[in-house]
């Protein structure tokens, strides 16, 4: 029997539509980025630009603008990603207009317009709230981890840096010589290609000793009361007063690796001799009365507890290798040579070096304030990020006043919980915790501590509904964008820029929980 086939003639012209208007369907988030920047004001954008003169002409920041929120919208940020989506790709060649603007362009307008993001992400919030997804009854605030553009091999202390500099140095004098004596007075004094540019490494490493002197001067004013604020801290997350995830910060990676290490093998410990002394008392119980237990017996070395020991024993020979390997003067000044802004953090999956970018989402799912700060503990953000709330929420004409404020136990405080703002809840240690001691009715004690009074108020069964509202408000935005968006580590260096950067991710966050309404918000 014959076969029929479709015709396949690729010389036969408009295989695509006349019209850019039929190659996606009207509902594609291309066409809907497209109406969201063309109700935001772009004039300062356009101001920056004024496309007069000789020269060749520019590309419409409009279509600049449009083509860098779709592909952060998509989990693209990569500009010579961009650039070749805008070849192959059908949405973004719509969004381009045809163009095929260059992967310099892309990364200088976003790089050039980076102080705009703050007005991007308030003009995309009055949207929201136009379109109803601005609610302020409940708002949770969290942290995640995101790394930098950055290696944790790339941290020096100021001897390996100093010694980096003098190799270099040497390297160059060493280089002199022999190119002295292979050109004499012609050649003998140029610089190696490494170190002809002043603005890469040399620039770098002129920073990162910029950080280790203002580091040096404040641990040196504040170091005794520093050690001891550190060492009350510890103690009061040892004792179960706060989340046991977030360690204070300032000591060194190794030595807290250890004691995380040390404190999983206790508990594998007590986990073993637990399920020992319930296996002893059901055969005593067993045996009076004339049966037997069956099933076998809980191995003494389980394999839990092999692992913890494992990893114990890695951990202290890290921590001696660090030792080995570190002054005691310089032990906690360290700094990135790559990223000197960004820091040592602690994450579920390990050391990172990164930042601590902060979300403040309300109940719909739409972020209210973005923020990124170098320390790893939250503890210092609360009040900051109630403040840039209620900044936002001024900025985009929204009136109504938050009703309650979410926290975790990072940011458990006595100033925190007795600061001017929002009435707020924050937890004062894990759920299960709070759970184990029992539900409470009615007002505090008198006599009753701020942190006795808010542990009351979250056992009581208003405030432990209202509370469980944190975990599938904020949760899910951080979980969108580092799965599902795969946003795990910014792209560019230093605070201002991941700051911006990490607006504009919340802002393409934004757009898409708009986009995702029915019926669509924007006519």
């Amino acid at each position: 029997m014959a076969l029929s086939y479709l015709p396949v003639d690729r010389d036969q012209q408009f295989l695509l539509p006349p019209s850019m208007r039929d190659w996606l369907p009207e509902g594609h988030l291309a066409w809907f980025v497209l109406e969201v920047v063309d109700r935001l004001d772009t004039s300062v954008l356009h101001a920056r630009h004024p496309n007069v003169g000789v020269g060749r002409r520019a590309y419409d920041p409009d279509m600049l603008l449009a083509l860098l929120i779709y592909a952060y919208c998509t989990g693209i940020r990569s500009s010579r990603q961009i650039e070749r989506l805008c070849v192959v790709d059908i949405a973004f060649r719509v969004l381009a207009a045809g163009h095929a603007p260059d992967h310099t362009t892309i990364a200088r307008f976003r790089q050039d317009h980076q102080d705009l993001a703050v007005q991007l992400f308030t003009d995309v919030l009055v949207l929201c709230a136009e379109a109803g997804l601005a609610k302020v009854g409940v708002v949770a605030v969290d942290g995640t981890k995101i790394g930098a553009d950055a290696s944790l091999r790339a941290n020096r202390t100021r001897a390996q840096i100093e010694a980096e500099v003098k190799a270099m140095i040497a390297d160059a004098d060493a280089v002199d010589a022999g190119e002295d004596r292979l050109f004499g007075e012609d050649r003998g004094d140029e610089l190696p290609p490494e170190l002809a540019d002043p603005r890469r490494r040399g620039a770098r490493l002129d920073a990162a000793l910029k950080v280790l002197d203002a580091q040096h001067r404040e641990r040196e004013a504040e170091a005794a009361a520093a050690r001891a604020a550190r060492r009350e801290a510890w103690d009061k997350r040892r004792q179960g007063a706060a989340d046991d995830d977030h360690r204070p910060s300032g000591r060194p990676p190794a030595e807290l690796e250890l004691e995380l290490a040390e404190e999983a093998l206790a508990h594998e410990e007590r986990r073993a001799e637990t399920r020992q002394r319930r296996r002893a008392e059901r055969e005593a119980d067993a045996a009076a009365k004339g049966h037997k237990v069956h099933g076998p017996k809980p191995s003494v070395e389980h394999r839990g507890l092999r692992r913890a020991r494992r990893r114990v024993e890695r951990a202290r020979a890290r921590a001696a290798d660090a030792a080995k390997n570190t002054t005691p003067a310089d032990a906690d000044e360290r700094v990135n040579v790559t990223d000197p802004d960004s820091r040592i953090m602690k994450d579920p999956r390990g050391w990172v070096q990164g930042y601590n970018a902060q979300a403040a989402v309300n109940e719909h799912g739409v972020a209210f304030a973005a923020d990124v700060t170098q320390d790893g503990n939250d503890v210092e953000q609360c009040t900051p990020m109630m403040a840039a709330t209620q900044t936002n929420l001024d900025a985009a004409g929204i009136t109504e006043p938050v009703g309650m404020m979410l926290f975790d136990a990072g940011y458990l405080s006595e100033d925190n919980l007795t600061a001017d703002g929002p009435d707020r809840l924050i937890a004062t240690g894990k759920a299960w915790k709070l759970r184990r001691t029992g539900p409470t009715s009615g007002a505090p004690p008198e006599d009753a501590t701020p942190i006795e009074a808010m542990e009351h108020r979250l056992r009581t069964p208003e405030g432990s509904t209202l509370y469980a509202m944190r975990q599938h408000t904020v949760e899910p935005v951080f979980g969108d964008v580092k799965h599902l968006r795969g946003f795990r580590r910014f792209s560019r260096r230093g605070l201002a820029a991941v700051d911006a950067e990490w607006k504009l991710v919340m802002t393409a966050h934004n757009i898409l929980k708009l986009f995702r309404q029915t019926p669509p918000p924007i006519a």
